[in-house]
């Protein structure tokens, strides 16, 4: 794999530049330099205008992505309120991994559980994502199940919509109460994660971590993505998750 990828023990170190960051105008170009600059995923905002204001790209862009980037992790991010209408288009286009929103299912665990399952049966990867002020409990019928129904539960450390929002510190017990519950899953944050933030984000138990403009704002983005996975690498070696439970 690329180098310096994660290879100790736990749920893998992920560092996930976002394109809603990257020049729109050449996404391709934009993916190729990522790849070479060490990026794990690409996170691929997927917005339709309704469930969020900002209206960004569909699988049409994602199959181009896919035929310049065979290789690429695809991690798509649906900011929709028909997630289930977009699933077929963005298998065909070869998406890695489909995250959609709980709060666009009506926080319903059953029918995000048929929603997974059939991405799943597609071929994707599968995750839930909950906006910051969503309650973490609605996922644990998912990560519960035996198998788990998901492979991803993202936590919004913003309002999803647009790129360049403050970090949200009060998403952070959320996260660390998935992470004590579930040691094995993949758990990313997105929004605001910096090299200010990105110790925090680790600390509470995200190893997967989506950053925009802190890795397409710097002149160094290999070193940006280094130190954010560092971060990620040092808090799985600590475990301050299991340390910081008060109630």
């Amino acid at each position: 794999g690329v180098s310096g990828a994660d290879e100790s023990p736990g749920p893998r170190a992920t560092v996930c530049p976002s394109l809603l960051a990257a020049d729109q105008g050449a996404l391709a170009g934009e993916v190729a330099r990522m790849l070479g600059e060490g990026a794990d995923w690409l996170h691929v905002d997927i917005m339709d205008g309704r469930f969020v204001p900002n209206l960004t790209i569909g699988p049409p862009v994602v199959e181009h992505l896919r035929s310049q980037a065979p290789s690429a992790f695809l991690d798509c991010h649906l900011s929709c309120s028909n997630p289930a209408g977009l699933i077929d288009g963005l298998a065909k286009a070869k998406a890695s991994s489909v995250t959609f929103h709980m709060e666009a299912l009506g926080n319903n665990a059953q029918l995000a559980a048929q929603l997974c399952a059939r991405i799943r049966q597609l071929g994707m990867r599968v995750g839930v994502a909950l906006k910051p002020g969503t309650p973490i409990e609605i996922v644990f019928p998912l990560v519960d199940a035996t198998p788990p129904a998901v492979d991803i539960v993202l936590c919004l450390s913003v309002e999803p919509g647009f790129g360049g929002q403050s970090f949200m510190h009060s998403v952070l017990p959320k996260v660390s109460e998935l992470r004590r519950r579930c040691p094995w899953l993949d758990i990313q944050m997105d929004g605001g994660v910096n090299l200010h933030t990105m110790e925090a984000a680790a600390a509470a138990g995200a190893n997967v971590l989506v950053a925009g403009s802190a890795v397409f704002g710097s002149p160094a983005p290999a070193a940006v993505i280094s130190q954010l996975r560092g971060a990620i690498v040092r808090a799985k070696e600590q475990k301050p998750w299991l340390l910081e439970v008060s109630e």
